[in-house]
Order: structure tokens, then C-alpha cells, then sequence
């Protein structure tokens, strides 16, 4: 889908992020084989993508396996997997073509060496194309992440290169994954649900909600394009009155 075909709205989120939800009841909903849902899933990534980039989107995280989703059954997760491999490399050629930088984030110790070795040789070959970072989440929950970079800062302060009091949101920010991107603006999801289950807490503290009941496969550009106008359209406060908010913006 080209820019040409979606008025660009004068404010655009920096940071979309994805739950992308809905594979299995869209299966089941044409009477498709077991996880081929997931496979109409993957090839909807692409057109958003290609939509997202040409927009001017800086970055755009997807949730593609959640620390959650190790408890389904055993041959949905390794069918989950083996679609994670065949979309890293078969986003390798648009990566290239766009200039878009691809990175992953989660807990990568509960992943196949191999899958692990595929992740950081295409975050490698992409770290330098700057037109839009494409984040796919991986064995990714919020709490963990938090978790995570709580720890970092308690191994600091127990090896006395930090004292306790020193520990502010602000520093905590600086260890979760995705720190040196600009925080998600736009949180999207698919499939009816009306929960942002454990994808990205931190990052998303300030995020403007969107839920859809259009099952992942069948989101289009067209319709995120319809969410980012309304997007423009709303009043991000963060904490300030409505007054102030016009009054800065009249400064600018």
C-alpha cells in the first residue's frame, strides 16, 4: 500500500506497537488445518510493515510469542517457532529493500540455539538502516522485562556501584528492553480482546489504547491508517491539564 492512497495525518505516532491477535479463531473461522492460522498471521506482517515504514513510523513492535505462550501445546509452540524462523528470513529481503533496521527483543535463553544464532545475525546485517526499526517480541512479558532490569540495577548495588536511593524511574527506564527507543505511543490490538496482556508495561505506560475485533489476519493498512488519524486527533495530557497542553502547543 503506498503513502499516495492514505491522507498522512500532521501527528504521527513514533512508536506503534502490536498485539497481533485472532490467528486461531481466523483458522477455525475458514475451516483451515491445524495452525494455518498462524501461517495467514505471518503473511499479514508485510503490507503493515511496508505501510508503516513509507508513513514515517520510527518504530513498529510486534508481539509475535509472548512468555505466556511456552504453555500451549507442544506442537503449536514448535510450529510457532518454525513460523518465527520462516519470517526472519523471508523479512530479510524487505529489511533490505526498505532500510529497515530488524531487532528482537524477550528472554532469548528459553529459545533454540539456532533460531538465537538467526536473530542476531539479521539484527547484525540490519543495525545501520535507519528509515524504521521493525521490533519482533520473542518469549517477551512485560513483568519479566521489568524484572529483568530490576535485577541489573540490584547486581550494581549489591557490587557497591550503586546505592539503593539512587534508583529512580528514570535509571530503571534505561534497563528495560527497548530503552533507547522513543517510548510507544500507539498500542493496537486485534481479535476483540480488550487487554494489553503483559506487552510492554514500561514502555507503554502513556500509550493511546486501540482495540479492534478484526482478527490479526485480516487487519489491513487501511484500517491502522484510519487508527492513526484518530490518533492526531486526541489530546495526550500526561498528567497536565487540558489548558496547559493548549498552551504549550500554542508555543511551539
Amino acid at each position: 500500500m503506498s503513502t499516495s492512497a492514505v491522507l498522512v495525518p500532521a501527528i504521527l505516532p513514533r512508536h506503534i506497537a502490536i498485539i497481533m491477535d485472532g490467528n486461531n479463531r481466523y483458522g477455525k473461522a475458514n475451516d483451515l488445518g491445524h495452525g494455518q492460522g498462524h501461517v495467514a498471521g505471518k503473511d499479514a506482517l508485510d503490507p503493515i510493515v511496508e505501510y508503516c515504514v513509507n508513513t514515517g513510523i520510527e518504530v513498529l513492535t510486534v508481539f509475535a510469542f509472548s512468555s505466556e505462550n511456552w504453555q500451549r501445546p507442544p506442537s503449536e509452540v514448535a510450529l510457532l517457532m518454525q513460523l518465527l524462523t520462516s519470517t526472519i528470513h523471508e523479512q530479510m529481503p524487505r529489511m533490505n529493500e526498505y532500510r529497515i533496521r530488524l531487532r528482537f527483543i524477550g528472554d532469548r535463553s528459553q529459545l533454540s540455539e539456532s533460531l538465537q544464532t538467526l536473530m542476531a545475525d539479521a539484527e547484525e546485517k540490519t543495525a545501520k538502516f535507519d528509515a524504521m526499526t521493525l521490533v519482533i517480541a520473542i518469549s517477551y512479558g512485560g513483568q519479566w522485562d521489568i524484572a529483568n532490569a530490576a535485577q541489573q540495577l540490584a547486581q550494581q548495588v549489591q557490587a557497591g556501584e550503586l546505592k539503593a536511593e539512587d534508583v529512580s524511574e528514570e535509571l530503571l527506564g534505561n534497563y528495560v528492553q527497548l530503552a533507547d527507543t522513543p517510548a510507544v505511543d500507539m498500542l493496537v490490538r486485534t481479535g476483540g480482546e480488550y487487554r494489553i496482556s503483559n506487552f510492554l508495561l514500561w514502555q507503554s505506560a502513556y500509550a493511546e489504547l486501540f482495540f479492534t475485533p478484526t482478527l490479526w489476519p485480516n487487519f489491513a493498512a487501511e484500517e491502522l491508517a484510519s487508527m492513526i488519524a484518530e490518533f492526531a486527533k486526541r489530546q495526550r495530557r500526561f498528567g497536565k491539564t487540558s489548558e496547559q497542553v493548549v498552551i504549550e502547543q500554542q508555543g511551539h
